[in-house]
This record gives structure tokens, C-alpha cells and sequence, in this order.
């Protein structure tokens, strides 16, 4: 049997191949396009690893995604392929319209054919895992509590809009149609291999590189963070033991402001690496114009997750930022190669 994940060349699809591998010997058919943040060498170690089998397509490829599904007998599908970064969906929305909601739409009538074709047994275990975020509930208020699977959605974006509707056609899928799916709302995820467009890696080379740590307005926006590995741990537990037809939020129980997290950030690097004249990475925080329709907090209430699969994060805030921190210290060929001249004018234009 072999799972399918789309996306997988991205930052939390990668993270959750390794965390795949470590857990188990089942085969994955990784299918990415690599546009700019897939970035095939995330999973070069896997290169020589028998059970891995990467593929270089377009989730909206049904002919491709039928064949995929048929040929290596796909038993479950984590589909984290999305574009899923705020600004640049500001600045393009288009994209984000094509892979998000169209790019989705297709792969899933490609699922539902297959499906439909597979005996009883397999259809019955058969699972459709939708990976989406929690910024598709909106924004919160200061004293407002956290959203759960019952929050209404109140998009903001381009990009929560499209992942909005991309809930909503899965949903309509299981429904109508009777797919087994799940799908997943997580919360701000960081770790290894996070293509430096976010906040916390950008921070990272910006501090590195002696440039300014942009913090748009007043810092003051609050997000909750959740560790990539405990992300791909909560993924696995809702693949094996989620409900169909379930919503189920994935959140780290780590309310932050930007501003505090970029000032973490500062105080593990000057302990980790030390600047030769002794001044402070904080001095390098610059604030910027706030960005059009700015969220100013989520929160999310895991307590569903915690009460009927028994999930909750293992890292804090700190011991996850902390191995974040030493994994660009120590992986300086993968920031050197990701940081091309493209994302140098991607940075310049939105922060300038």
C-alpha cells in the first residue's frame, strides 16, 4: 500500500515525509510541481530510498493523478499542495485561484473516480486528508476566544478565501458524493526547510545578514505557533483515527505578537551565534507599513484533537524556535541555494 502527498517538495509537505519515514515502511508518491517554494532538494536525502518516489506534476492534471493513483494503489492522500503565502496572494491572486480552489476541484474528481472503482474494503478505508489553515475563520480581537471547528468562516485575503472555498469543496465531496475526507486547520507552522518569505526565517538570514528585521505597524499582531513536527504528528493521528467528514484544528497553544516572536528570535541568536562586536540582533528590527487587510489575531482551540485522538504539541515556543534556529545555522548550502536573486526582489519590493 502507498500514500500520496501533494506538495510534498514544500515546507510542511517534506517535514511530513521525513516524519513518515521515521514512523513507518509504507511507500509515498510525492507529486509537486516545484514552482518557487517546492524546492525539490528538501527531499534529496531521499534520493536512494526504495520506498520513495517523487513526481513532478500539477495537482490539476487529472489524467496524470488518475494514472498515479491506479498504478501504485494509493490508499490515502495528504494533500498539502496550495499557494499559501498572504502577500504575495495581495499582489497575485490569480495563482492562488487556480491552485487553490481549481487546482483542488481536479484532484478531487480524480480521487472520486478512482475511488468509486476500489471494492467495499478498500473504499471503506480508503482517507482524503485536506491540510488547510486556520486563517480562513478571520480575525480575532484581543479577549475574543479561540476559534474552533465550529467558527463560522470570515476570509480575509485572497489566499484565506481560496483555502476557504477549498474547505468547502471538500466538504461538498463528502457529502455529496461520499468521499472519506478529513480535513485539518492548523495554525502558523515553523521548522526546518521553511522557504524564507515567512516571518521567522526571514528574521533568521535578515539577522544573519546584518539587514533589517521588517515587523509590520506596531508588531502587535498575534498568531499561534505551532512546531512543524508536531504538526506532521497531529497529520498522522487524524489520517489513522479521524472521523470522516471531520473537521479537526492543529494548534501549538503558543499565542505570540510578531514582535515578541522576532525578539525571541534575536535573544537565542545573540546567544547561539554572537555578533563580533557584541551589539544586539534587536537592534536590526525595522517597522513597516502595516499590509491591506492585516488579520490582527488567531488563536486556535485544539481541545477536539487533544479530547478524541489524544494529540497535543510536544514542543513550547522556545524549544521549537530554538531548533529552528540551529537548523539554519547548520544547513547554510540549503539557505544559500533557496535565497536566489528572484527571492532577493520578492523581499525588496514587499519591504521596501
Amino acid at each position: 500500500m502507498t500514500i500520496l502527498v501533494t506538495g510534498a517538495a514544500g515546507f510542511i509537505g517534506s517535514n511530513f515525509v521525513f516524519d513518515w519515514f521515521s514512523e513507518s515502511n509504507e511507500d509515498i508518491v510525492s507529486l509537486d510541481l516545484l514552482t518557487y517554494a517546492g524546492n525539490l532538494e528538501n527531499l534529496s536525502s531521499l534520493d536512494q530510498n526504495p520506498h520513495h518516489h517523487f513526481v513532478h506534476g500539477d495537482i490539476g492534471d487529472y489524467d496524470l493523478v488518475s494514472k498515479l493513483l491506479e498504478e501504485h494503489r494509493i490508499r490515502a492522500i495528504i494533500h498539502f499542495a496550495a499557494e499559501s503565502h498572504v502577500d504575495r496572494s495581495i499582489h497575485g491572486p490569480r495563482d492562488f485561484i487556480k491552485t487553490n480552489i481549481v487546482g483542488t476541484y481536479h484532484l478531487l474528481e480524480s480521487v472520486r473516480a478512482y475511488w468509486n472503482n476500489l471494492d467495499e474494503t478498500a473504499k471503506k478505508a480508503f482517507r482524503f486528508l485536506h491540510v488547510s489553515t486556520d486563517e480562513v475563520y478571520g480575525s480575532l480581537n484581543e479577549k475574543a476566544p479561540a476559534f474552533t471547528e465550529k467558527h463560522p468562516y470570515q476570509p480575509n485575503s485572497p489566499y484565506s478565501a481560496s483555502k476557504a472555498a477549498s474547505d468547502y469543496l471538500v466538504r461538498a465531496w463528502f457529502h455529496t458524493y461520499g468521499l472519506p475526507v478529513l480535513t485539518t486547520n492548523c495554525s502558523n507552522n515553523y521548522g526546518p526547510y521553511h522557504f524564507p518569505e515567512k516571518l521567522i526565517p526571514l528574521c533568521i538570514l535578515n539577522a544573519l545578514n546584518g539587514m533589517p528585521l521588517p515587523i509590520y505597524g506596531d508588531g502587535q499582531q498575534i498568531r499561534d505557533w505551532l512546531y512543524v513536527k508536531d504538526h506532521c504528528d497531529a497529520i498522522r493521528e487524524v489520517l489513522a483515527r479521524g472521523q470522516p467528514g471531520e473537521t479537526y484544528n492543529v494548534g501549538g497553544w503558543n499565542e505570540k505578537t510578531n514582535l515578541n516572536v522576532v525578539k525571541t528570535l534575536c535573544g537565542i541568536l545573540d546567544e547561539l551565534k554572537p555578533k563580533a562586536d557584541g551589539s544586539k540582533y534587536e537592534n536590526q528590527i525595522t517597522y513597516v507599513k502595516d499590509r491591506p487587510g492585516h488579520d490582527r489575531r488567531y488563536a486556535i482551540d485544539a481541545s477536539k484533537l487533544e479530547r478524541e485522538l489524544g494529540w497535543r504539541p510536544q514542543e513550547t515556543f522556545e524549544t521549537g524556535l530554538r531548533k529552528t534556529i540551529i537548523w539554519y545555522l547548520e544547513n547554510d548550502i540549503w539557505v544559500n541555494h533557496v535565497v536566489s536573486g528572484e527571492y532577493q526582489h520578492w523581499v525588496k519590493k514587499q519591504y521596501s
